[in-house]
């Protein structure tokens, strides 16, 4: 396990075995308020990595960041070792980065295939080629072993919460993305729904594809995480693999930002559920 003052033990980018993405000394500002103060952070190919933190520690804004809704104010972004800059969705998206959010940016009136080739649409001389969006959304959620959906051409307003999970993260497959960022992935699930997508993010590691999940479940942490990284009031004051980890240090770390206080220590006004906004 490594603290604020050390490196992941992944190294630097370009060493063997190198991380996916690296961020560096990242920091991001809102006027006097500074929403994170300089983030080292590794995530590794293939790898299932959870971002925990109390409300307010800046886990949205560090996914936004990454994501290219929000610019860093310093530091610096490397992907697959090469220093990047990702200014809006679409550098991201053309980097091989997706963002699931939490309210899935789904449209209710639409079916399935719909959905997954929103904005990608395939043509044939001009015209929609409805076929092979239908094969390709098919075979898609075939290979990631999503079978609870009936047909592809089902709206996804019908859809339950796990099934919707699983065609946003489908779509983010589809357009061949390395790593796939999830907010909240089991919010408002019920038990079988949740396992269905602790499930499929399971799968999604075992395709090589990395995923960073920012979640407040620390039990969905611990039964599909790889590695765990611990922001605390924009701070990562601990990142390494899961193991090095038990519920007890993560709370501390998330409530104290210091895992050699006692557990009750921490304020009784502060919690381990997350603020969308945190």
């Amino acid at each position: 396990m490594t603290t604020v003052a050390e490196r992941d033990e992944s190294g630097p980018p370009g060493a063997a075995g190198r991380p996916l993405l690296s961020l560096r000394g990242i920091t991001k500002s809102f006027g006097a308020v500074q929403a994170l103060r300089g983030v080292d952070l590794d995530i590794m190919p293939g790898k299932i990595t959870a971002l925990v933190g109390d409300n307010g520690a800046g886990k949205s804004t560090m996914i936004k960041t990454i994501s290219g809704i929000w610019g860093p104010t310093s530091g610096e972004m490397y992907w697959d070792g090469e220093p990047v800059t990702a200014r809006t969705p679409r550098d991201a998206d053309a980097l091989g980065i997706a963002t699931v959010y939490q309210d899935l940016a789904l449209c209710d009136n639409l079916d399935i295939v719909q959905n997954m080739f929103l904005g990608h649409e395939l043509l044939t001389h001009r015209l929609l080629d409805e076929t092979e969006m239908e094969k390709s959304a098919r075979q898609t959620l075939a290979d990631l072993s999503v079978t609870s959906v009936s047909s592809v051409r089902q709206l996804v307003g019908s859809l339950s919460g796990g099934q919707r999970q699983s065609v946003a993260v489908a779509r983010a497959v589809m357009r061949d993305s390395k790593l796939v960022i999830m907010d909240e992935p089991t919010a408002a699930l019920g038990v079988s729904q949740t396992a269905q997508v602790l499930d499929l993010i399971r799968r999604l590691g075992d395709r090589g594809i990395a995923v960073l999940v920012i979640s407040h479940n620390l039990s969905d942490v611990f039964s599909v995480a790889d590695r765990l990284a611990v922001l605390y009031l924009g701070t990562l004051v601990s990142s390494g693999p899961v193991t090095e980890y038990d519920a007890q240090s993560a709370v501390e770390l998330i409530t104290t930002g210091d895992r050699s206080q006692p557990a009750d220590a921490a304020s009784p006004a502060r919690s381990t559920d997350i603020d969308p906004e945190g």
